[in-house]
């Protein structure tokens, strides 16, 4: 099992649109290809700064989960355009973590 955590910078002042445009639309299409998105979260200290947590079986799994979302038609025709209009691409973080053996994300 591993998991990503992502960082994403939001171009100023549109919080409240990624929040629900990722709620409403990009998390529902991940999960209906098989990611489990394990946790969505907004800064306190960052107002321009989203994360979220999301969870694959193991290597295997991520590969192909990254092809059945990333080059989907739907996902370039319709979400993709709308992601770059909220957020700064080049500011992407990904940091890929392994859960310890107590932790209660295994």
């Amino acid at each position: 099992m591993l998991f990503e955590l992502r960082r994403y910078e939001l171009r100023p002042g549109t919080r409240a649109q990624w929040v629900e445009f990722f709620e409403a639309e990009v998390a529902p299409f991940q999960i209906a290809r098989g990611v489990v998105v394990a946790g969505m979260f907004t800064s306190e200290t960052e107002p321009d700064v989203f994360y979220w947590l999301r969870r694959f079986d193991d290597e295997p799994a991520r590969v192909r989960l990254y092809a059945a979302i990333y080059e989907d038609a739907d996902w370039l025709a319709r979400i993709k355009p709308r992601i770059d209009q909220l957020l700064i691409r080049e500011s992407i973080q990904v940091t890929r973590l392994n859960p310890t053996p107590h932790s209660v994300l295994r």
